[in-house]
């Protein structure tokens, strides 16, 4: 042999023998069924058709298990149908349309595009995902290339810094080389980097996913470096995303971000990096004189120090903030956008779309114009419809999710500039007019009783951080709760017909959405029709079998109405489905529970706890099966970390106290219920229990307090300590 073919042949040995081994790995590993598939989209049937389903593991590529995100389901046909105009939207949670994606803004724009264009058939699929961001948005695209799409719509931008390799992430490293992410996204869609990444994961577990609260440590100060690569990938990933939608025949509508200024405080604020210890003094100074007289309501002069410590450091987001609000209570509208604006971008737990990736998506679609590619200025819409200019709470339930009116005004600008790309023959006949927010409300069934379930749901994110650290956290919880409180008094029975008769019509009109179905279940749940909830779940368990949320509610329900056993099939189902889905282990663990199998019980409330370690609620099930196990002491550590866990669960005080009162340690039990009365005044097991642990104690004149309260709020009480003791003091009178 040559010498020049020697090296030929040790070069194709060093290279074809590795990649040769690799590929019989790769697939040897698929053939035994190990890993998971890393598409967003998997095929399948259902009632027949052949479908494309969401990948509920399509999350684990830029997340690790304990913390994956998973796509809401969705229903795509495999062959697009003739005559049907198929829309992609891709985002992230603001663009899926939490916290209830069944009227977000892809919604109302199906309805929009239908009511105006009778004609012709829009297919509306929404792609959005809770947490994720461009590098995720990117892979989503890159599929949706090949499904027939005819528009895309882009809302994107919010979770940039806080989505996987954002520079304040917890999912991962942060913010490093793009070649590097992109070479880690591409290696975990195998089979083999799949394999690498769990054997050579050196991270601990990270625990439950826990909301906005697991960035509280991650913040990114206003000239941290970090921040400009993350507005660079955002361009570049924007850029890529617009390439595959023109290589795809695609057009395209790009929209800026909305978010809530007027509203929505800083969730952290920091110093920028250069200021030095005698400045930072000065600083301090100035903003404190301003803070005490905006508190006395003196604006103006607050103003004054503002502007002062701004001129020493004016990247503090709490800081514009107060300026903000200072220049908005003396009418001065402009300088209050601006000083709103710059409290958001500085914002050292970013959130929300900032002005530049705002400014990157309008320069890129500027790049990018043509006859194909339309821009909608959702924020600009936004800013024009809202009080002074400012977006507030009219819009948005806090910081980037919108409410049904801002939904509603979202879709309409991009049902706007769609138009605009849709061919002749799919605007002939076409209405003059945009269908109004209430024809839309009509036609996706939206209910005083969904719009008491929202707000309920965000008042729960509200009380937990960084939401209960923000400047005007007591005036969000007041405004929502004063929304709530207007719609209470409207859920009468004759408006429960009404919504019951709205689903009816809705669902007539579309029988195959799977959305209407389980919002009409949740409806009828709500109003008190169990077994109607029961029979509309199932209707959605036809429609999207593939998904476990349908199976656990009607297995949730069937226990209510004690048919034990059908309700254990619907929770097997959903945990064969989804065997990490915690809500149903915990569900069966209950039945099994009071079918006097403690120990079967206590295995799956293990097994939620480890998925969920954050759950009091899981402690207290744990408790009762340890309980009836004869482990009293382990019970009674579970009921104190329950209480750990939630300092203010009622329920976890009082059962504590009642297991601390059963072992003597009376004192302690009192202290507990003691706790109860002030969580929930109104309990009258509470008033009582701490009532007999008073007499116990010889505190004869609160106990009689006690029982009073206890008949008060109870008159059939017939437990008759009250008359017990006031004999006894009659006696020893």
């Amino acid at each position: 042999m040559s010498r020049s073919r020697l090296w030929a042949f040790r070069f194709l040995s060093a290279v074809l023998v590795p990649l040769l081994f690799l590929a019989i790995l790769e697939l040897g590993l698929r053939i035994a069924g190990w890993g998971h598939s890393s598409r967003f989209f998997l095929k399948t049937q259902v009632q027949g058709r052949d479908v494309f389903v969401e990948n509920d593991w399509f999350g684990l590529r830029f997340f690790s298990a304990e913390l994956a995100r998973s796509p809401s389901p969705l229903v795509m046909p495999a062959k697009k149908p003739p005559g049907t105009c198929r829309i992609f939207i891709f985002g992230e949670s603001a663009a899926l349309g939490d916290p209830e994606p069944a009227f977000g803004f892809g919604r109302c724009l199906q309805v929009l595009l239908a009511e105006r264009y009778p004609g012709t058939s829009f297919e509306v699929v929404c792609t959005a995902m809770t947490a994720i961001n461009s590098h995720a948005i990117l892979p989503i695209a890159r599929e949706c290339g090949h499904h027939q799409g005819d528009i895309w719509v882009l809302y994107m931008g919010n979770n940039e810094f806080v989505g996987p390799f954002g520079a304040a992430t917890v999912f991962g490293p942060q913010a490093p080389p793009l070649p590097l992410i992109r070479l880690n996204v591409a290696l975990k869609s195998t089979r083999i980097g799949q394999l690498l990444s769990r054997l050579f994961s050196r991270r601990p577990r990270q625990g439950s996913w826990g909301g906005m609260k697991m960035f509280l440590d991650n913040q990114v100060g206003p000239d941290d470096p970090r921040k400009e690569r993350v507005y660079g990938y955002f361009r570049q990933n924007l850029e890529d995303i617009l390439r595959l939608a023109r290589k795809s025949g695609a057009r395209v509508v790009i929209s800026t971000v909305a978010d809530n200024l007027k509203d929505c405080p800083p969730f952290a604020s920091r110093h920028s990096s250069t200021l030095s210890d005698p400045r930072l003094q000065d600083w301090q100074q100035a903003f404190t004189r301003g803070t005490n007289a905006e508190a006395g309501g003196d604006l103006a002069p607050a103003l004054t120090n503002y502007a002062a410590a701004a001129r020493l450091d004016s990247g503090y987001a709490e800081l514009e903030y107060r300026a903000g609000r200072c220049c908005l209570g003396l009418s001065n509208v402009v300088e209050a956008r601006r000083h709103f604006e710059s409290a958001r971008d500085c914002d050292a737990l970013p959130f929300r779309a900032d002005s530049r990736l705002n400014q990157i998506i309008k320069d890129t679609a500027a790049r990018f114009a043509g006859p194909d590619l339309r821009l909608a200025d959702a924020a600009a819409v936004l800013v024009q419809k809202s009080p002074g200019g400012i977006i507030g709470r009219e819009f948005l339930f806090e910081h980037v999710h919108l409410n049904f009116e801002g939904n509603y005004l979202v879709a309409q600008t991009v049902a706007e500039q769609v138009a605009k790309l849709l061919p002749e023959t799919m605007t002939r006949g076409a209405k003059p007019e945009w269908a109004a927010p209430e024809l839309c409300a009509r036609r996706l069934a939206l209910t005083d009783w969904d719009r008491q379930r929202v707000l309920e749901n965000v008042l729960q994110r509200l009380a937990e951080p960084p939401f209960i650290n923000q400047l005007d956290h007591r005036d969000q919880v007041r405004a929502l709760r004063e929304t709530l409180a207007g719609i209470r008094p409207r859920l009468t029975d004759e408006a429960a017909q009404q919504a019951r008769a709205l689903y009816q019509e809705a669902i007539a009109a579309a029988p195959g959405d799977f959305y209407l179905q389980a919002d009409s279940a949740r409806l009828l749940e709500d109003t008190g029709d169990v077994a109607g909830a029961i029979r509309q779940w199932q209707q959605v368990r036809e429609l999207i079998p593939f998904a476990p949320a349908a199976y656990y509610y009607s297995g949730k329900l069937l226990a209510r109405q004690g048919k034990q056993e059908e309700a254990l099939q619907a929770l097997d189902r959903a945990l064969e489905i989804r065997p990490d889905l915690a809500d149903a282990l915990d569900e069966k663990g209950q039945l099994l529970l009071k079918q006097n199998k403690a120990g079967d019980a206590l295995a799956l409330f293990e097994k939620a706890a480890g998925l969920r370690p954050e759950n009091a609620r899981l402690c207290l099930h744990r408790a009762d099966a340890l309980a009836m196990l004869n482990r009293r002491g382990e019970a009674l550590g579970q009921l104190r970390a329950a209480v750990r866990l939630q300092p203010g669960y009622s329920e976890a005080h009082y059962l504590l106290g009642v297991e601390l009162a059963l072992d003597g340690a009376v004192r302690e039990a009192a202290a507990e219920f003691q706790e109860v009365t002030r969580l929930n005044p109104n309990y009258p097991l509470g008033h009582l229990n701490l009532g007999i642990a008073m007499a116990k104690l010889g505190r004869t004149d609160d106990a009689i307090m006690q029982f009073r309260e206890t008949l008060r709020l109870d008159p059939n009480n017939r437990k008759d300590y009250l008359g017990a003791i006031e004999r006894k003091q009659k006696k020893s009178q």
